[in-house]
């Protein structure tokens, strides 16, 4: 957590601009012509995206990107040496991650308080859907981190697979825009279920039902934690 709060000119305060940038620009551009869900307004739609596609981005940066420095330059050895288990390993990983995630999101979350004032219908949805997905981009950090051995190859799981998830998890869209078979596919994407049932907590109401959203963002916590976990205990790339 002292990694990144130490830079957090770069790992908070710059992603919250980058959110609120588009933010202003998609608000600026769609707000009088689209509207969601019958008649929410599009920049009301479009925070809770936002929101939640900064915590899922920077909880994944947080996790991958200490591992992978810390592999590269060699000291991860002074992480591995102390009597910690994997399990331990694992957690620290994960709810730094989360707590990195959310810090961005409260930010974002803040800074779009001039675009639009929005509440809470369902403030327990909120906080179980953040954390989760949170705690799932972490994890999920925490296996890229593992798994590369350099830069190129982290980056090559963030452009490919993490950037593309979020961009088509309906951050900007309500996935009943789209035609029958895309729609079809959006359910097949995980993030979709994070950023839907995030967003019902906002307005209490979505594109699919949040018991559902919940049982595929908890069932993909649970598989990639073991996978993780697994990966740790057999010392998976990190030790020789």
């Amino acid at each position: 957590m002292l990694r990144f709060w130490k830079v957090a000119f770069q790992t908070v305060a710059a992603p919250v601009l980058t959110a609120i940038l588009y933010l202003a620009i998609f608000s600026h551009v769609l707000s009088d012509k689209v509207t969601v869900y019958g008649a929410l307004n599009y920049t009301h739609f479009l925070v809770p995206g936002l929101v939640m596609m900064s915590v899922l981005q920077n909880a994944f940066s947080n996790s991958s990107s200490s591992l992978i420095q810390s592999k590269i330059t060699g000291n991860i050895i002074f992480v591995l040496l102390p009597p910690l288990s994997y399990r331990e390993f694992f957690c620290a990983y994960v709810l730094a991650s989360v707590t990195r995630g959310v810090a961005v999101g409260i930010g974002v979350w803040l800074a779009s308080l001039p675009f639009a004032s929005i509440g809470l219908a369902h403030p327990v949805w909120v906080l179980a859907f953040v954390l989760m997905g949170g705690a799932i981009l972490g994890t999920l950090g925490v296996i890229a981190g593992i798994w590369a051995d350099k830069f190129d190859q982290l980056a090559t799981f963030q452009n490919f697979i993490i950037m593309p998830l979020t961009m088509l998890s309906g951050v900007f869209y309500s996935i009943h825009s789209l035609p029958a078979f895309w729609q079809t596919v959006s359910h097949f994407n995980p993030f979709f279920f994070m950023i839907d049932g995030f967003r019902f907590g906002f307005f209490g109401i979505s594109d699919v039902s949040p018991w559902l959203s919940l049982l595929v963002v908890g069932s993909c916590f649970i598989f990639l934690s073991l996978l993780c976990l697994e990966m740790l205990r057999r010392g998976y790339k990190l030790r020789g």
